[in-house]
C-alpha cells in the first residue's frame, strides 16, 4: 500500500494552540493529533519546506513556534525553495492566492504532493480555480473523514 505524503498548511499546525472552544476547531484540532499519530507510526508520510519554517519564525509566540519546529522533524523529506517556485507562486498569487499560500501550493506542486489545509477560503479558491493548479488542495477534515472509514 502505497503511504499517504502529507503538506500540511501552517494553520494545521497551529490547529492545537487556538482557541478550542469553537467545535470546528477543535474537531481540526483532532483530526491533526489523528494525523501526527499516523505520521509516527509511519501511515503517513510528512514533508516539509523551507517556506513552512519561514513562516513559522515569522510567530512572535517562542512557545507556539518552537513546539510548531518540533513536529517538522517528524518530516521524511523537506523541500527547498527555488527561484522556479517563486515564479510559480507568483502566477499562482495573480490568481488570488495569498503570497504564503500561492507559495505552498507551488512547493506541493513541485513535490507532487496534496496540499492539505483548515481554511475554506483557500479551498475555495482552489476549487474555482482548479484548472490552473497541479494538486489538489484538501480540507483537513474532510481527508481524516475519509481516511477513518
Amino acid at each position: 500500500m502505497k503511504k499517504i505524503k502529507l503538506f500540511l498548511d501552517l494553520c494545521v499546525f497551529n490547529r492545537p494552540f487556538d482557541y478550542q472552544g469553537q467545535e470546528r476547531i477543535a474537531l481540526e484540532t483532532g483530526a491533526f493529533i489523528y494525523l501526527l499519530e499516523q505520521i509516527e507510526k509511519e501511515n503517513y508520510i510528512l514533508i516539509c519546506s523551507e517556506a513552512l519554517v519561514y513562516e513559522n519564525n515569522q510567530n512572535p509566540d517562542s512557545l507556539r513556534r518552537e513546539r510548531i519546529s518540533t513536529y517538522f522533524e517528524l518530516a521524511k523529506d523537506f523541500i527547498k525553495l527555488e527561484e522556479s517556485d517563486f515564479n510559480r507562486a507568483r502566477f499562482l498569487n495573480e490568481i488570488g492566492f495569498p503570497d504564503m499560500d500561492a507559495l505552498h501550493i507551488a512547493i506541493a506542486e513541485k513535490g507532487g504532493i496534496d496540499f492539505f489545509t483548515c481554511d475554506d477560503r483557500i479551498v475555495h479558491h482552489y476549487k474555482e480555480n482548479i484548472q490552473a493548479v497541479r494538486v489538489s488542495t484538501i480540507n483537513l477534515l474532510e481527508f481524516v473523514l475519509k481516511e477513518v472509514k
